[in-house]
């Protein structure tokens, strides 16, 4: 092994294994061996996302993901595209609150240019890096919040959330996606800085699955990425804890031009890496996970009051996670109709809890996902990154389901009855533009509940 690595033994979990090992600038590389298919991934997960932004600021850590693709000081404009699409596998980078990160699934062969591509601008971006690729990317991603968020109905709605179920200052306040204010302001040197403290090889893992040599790819890593000097500069991320609940119902009425009414609603969740997130995640699941959950059957089938109900979490490891509740009414049904038939399915699923084959089906439903997940090559690399990046081990992406398997009905019967409550929610309530059914009653109701 080359000199400056330290290495985990290899777990195997389910026919799944890892092995974690460290070059000395302190990058962490995590691979995993599946020789089923003559394919490889390449998954490179830097510790940086909107959370590590600061006021004034919000968009640079998309800004930067999109500013990743521009060339570097071997391969020119979108010439990192080129190459991997050239050779037969396919690429992409997204950015969430609490991470970037960057991907290509390669043929098994090419598996050292994908290597090669990610060190190169890793550790030569600065030198391609100028004011027109900047404003270039900037008019890409200010028409990306346009596309996605300000121009389409119901667009601003998670981030109107967000901003209610995290207050000003909090850095879980602001989407990934930042502001135009904020995007117009981020200058040439903002970026260079951005840079320089996070994308080092000391703030990063780096996980390699599928049909590969170990000891080949190890030293493929560090030739290409060992000469990279780690960077010390980083500030940690501002702290993101906050109560439990929010402490009351928070309310907005909306009249814009959308297609039909709609009532969505947000409630602080724990975050995750504990049980009770596990717990909580069978709960949402079990009420609002699909066509058999209990609020589909409800507002869908039985009121047919709505035409679609989805309830869904968030997972947070650095503030509480968020549980986001969207219905779509149909035809002239009302808000307050839903309103109470959503309050009267939580008490009443807070109060009972899930039956057993509830229970049954929610577990069953996660684990196909986390096995989706896990089937490829691709989604296996990114959880590996995942558990190392936030929870420190690798190896608990491999044994996730156990731990949904092991909840009993009774812990999330406990964490519906203490989260998924009226005093801990965010609402937004849309009315079509012009809906006769505006009243100054609903008006006032809406303004009522925001002053809480």
């Amino acid at each position: 092994m080359p000199m400056g690595h330290t290495a985990t033994p290899e777990e195997s979990v389910g026919g799944l294994s890892a092995t974690e090992h460290r070059l000395a600038n302190g990058l962490r590389v995590v691979l995993s061996e599946d020789h089923l298919t003559p394919v490889a991934a390449v998954c490179l997960w830097y510790d940086v996302g909107s959370r590590h932004e600061v006021e004034g600021r919000t968009g640079l850590a998309h800004l930067f993901e999109h500013l990743m693709f521009q060339g570097s000081q071997q391969v020119k404009g979108s010439g990192h595209f080129e190459l991997v699409q050239g050779a037969g596998g396919s690429l992409n980078g997204t950015t969430s609150f609490e991470r970037t990160n960057y991907f290509e699934t390669m043929p098994a062969h090419q598996l050292e240019l994908a290597l090669w591509l990610e060190a190169d601008r890793m550790g030569t971006l600065l030198t391609a890096l100028d004011e027109e690729s900047l404003e270039n990317q900037r008019d890409v991603v200010k028409n990306e919040r346009r596309q996605r968020y300000d121009n389409v109905p119901y667009g601003t709605a998670f981030e109107r959330l967000t901003a209610m179920v995290y207050p000003e200052g909090h850095p879980y306040h602001h989407l990934p996606i930042g502001s135009m204010a904020d995007l117009d302001a981020a200058s040439l040197a903002d970026a260079q800085e951005f840079f320089r403290t996070y994308y080092a090889p000391n703030n990063a893992v780096l996980a390699v699955v599928g049909d590969i040599d170990p000891e080949t790819t190890l030293a493929w890593v560090e030739k290409y990425f060992g000469s990279i000097p780690s960077h010390d500069g980083k500030r940690p991320p501002r702290d993101g804890s906050l109560p439990d609940t929010l402490g009351g119902e928070t309310r907005e009425l909306l009249r814009e031009d959308v297609p039909a009414r709609a009532l969505m609603a947000a409630y602080r969740l724990p975050r995750d890496g504990v049980r009770e997130a596990d717990a909580a995640d069978l709960a949402l699941t079990v009420l609002g996970g699909g066509e058999s959950s209990r609020l589909h059957n409800r507002l869908v089938r039985r009121d047919r009051t709505a035409v679609a109900v989805g309830f869904g979490m968030l997972r947070l490891s650095g503030a509480p996670s968020m549980g986001w509740l969207d219905v779509k009414t149909s035809g002239d049904a009302e808000i307050a109709a839903i309103d109470a038939a959503v309050d009267e399915e939580l008490a009443r699923f807070a109060a009972e809890g899930p039956t057993p084959e509830e229970m049954e089906r929610a577990q069953a439903q996660l684990e196909r996902e986390w096995l989706d997940r896990l089937a490829t090559v691709g989604g296996r690399a990114d959880e590996l990154c995942k558990y190392a990046v936030l929870f420190g081990d690798p190896q608990l992406a491999l044994t996730a389901v156990r731990r949904i398997l092991d909840v009993t009905p009774e812990e999330v019967k406990a964490v519906a009855a203490a989260r998924l409550r009226p005093d801990n929610r965010a609402v937004l309530v849309y009315e079509p533009t012009g809906d006769p059914a505006d009243t100054d009653t609903e008006e006032q109701d809406a303004t009522e509940g925001a002053d809480q």
